[in-house]
């Protein structure tokens, strides 16, 4: 293990840079996943049957923006956000190494809990503004025709402008910071304990790869093992993703629940549609976290950051 001191700008380079490309290639099935988990049915009946359903009823409804709807602040925040969490998980994991350079299990939790605590800065307001922008035409959908929610008709509403900015304009106007930040507590019992699973066990995956005398497994290796340890994650954590998605969304339908926090929302959804709801979208969760955490240690593998700022690559 290398003594140098870890160069954050590189470290925020390559988070950057993983988080575009990997917003970039998965975000139509980020948008199938938030309507999915925000439906509810009405007398036995739900807009989507299925993942395809929902993407061939949207790409017919709203065309191809339509399927990047939202995607617009997830690029702008999604830098931010990926470049704080592996960033900060190196930046634990370095600082947590023993004399030797040796690092326990439980301390690379702790990396890992810790990465997923310092991006919740960034990673509330933008689930928060991107779930509300990707549901619209869910919304506009059964509000359309109440009697007839899954209609023609209701389907063919005319959509009305939504912005990112204007909703958080408004938000922060009328409810502050609170407003902003609505979910914060649900994105934290999320992400905290992903990240406590997903970073030793990419760690760990990767390990096995490892040929002697070589700091790091062939890309090939890293990319699989991205995509393996995040599936696990993203499954294991689907209800409570379920549950912050509920939260999130500033404006239902006529007929569907309000939530008022965390343990109200997952007491509400038991009830009313038993446990089985909260894996909604979890095949969809599996096939947007999958390639995107595949795609971000590819970049950290071939050294992006590292490449534009003319120094050594770093592992840790």
């Amino acid at each position: 293990m290398a003594d140098k001191e870890i160069s954050l700008p590189a470290k925020l380079i390559n988070g950057a840079v993983a988080g575009i490309v990997g917003v970039s290639c998965v975000f139509p099935i980020d948008l199938v996943k938030t309507r999915l988990q925000n439906q509810e049915s009405k007398d036995g009946q739900k807009m989507y049957k299925n993942m395809r359903d929902c993407f061939v009823k949207t790409f017919r409804k709203e065309g191809f923006r339509g399927m990047y709807k939202g995607a617009g602040v997830n690029l702008v925040l999604i830098t931010p956000e990926k470049a704080i969490k592996l960033t900060a998980n190196d930046y634990f994991r370095f600082y947590l190494r023993s004399d030797k350079g040796h690092l326990p299990l439980y301390r690379e939790m702790l990396a890992g809990g810790g990465a997923g605590l310092c991006q919740m800065i960034v990673t509330s307001p933008m689930e928060m503004l991107k779930i509300t922008l990707q549901d619209a035409g869910r919304i506009r959908g059964l509000s359309a025709a109440p009697s007839r929610a899954f209609s023609a008709v209701a389907m063919a509403a005319t959509p009305q402008r939504m912005s990112a900015l204007r909703i958080a304009y408004d938000l922060f106007r009328t409810k502050g910071l609170s407003g902003v930040y609505r979910g914060a507590g649900a994105t934290l019992l999320r992400d905290i304990p992903f990240s406590m699973i997903y970073f030793p066990l990419f760690a760990h995956l990767n390990h096995l790869g490892k040929s002697e005398g070589s700091p790091t497994s062939p890309f090939y290796w890293s990319f699989s093992s991205g995509c393996l340890a995040g599936c696990i994650s993203s499954v294991m954590v689907n209800p409570m993703d379920v549950v912050k998605t509920r939260i999130q969304v500033l404006k239902r339908a006529q007929g569907e629940q309000t939530y008022n926090g965390v343990v109200d929302c997952a007491r509400k959804i038991w009830v009313a549609e038993g446990p089985s709801a909260f894996m909604k979208g979890a095949w969809c969760r599996v096939l947007v976290i999958a390639p995107l955490f595949g795609i971000a240690q590819m970049v950290y593998y071939f050294g992006v950051g590292e490449y534009v700022l003319g120094i050594e690559r770093q592992y840790y």
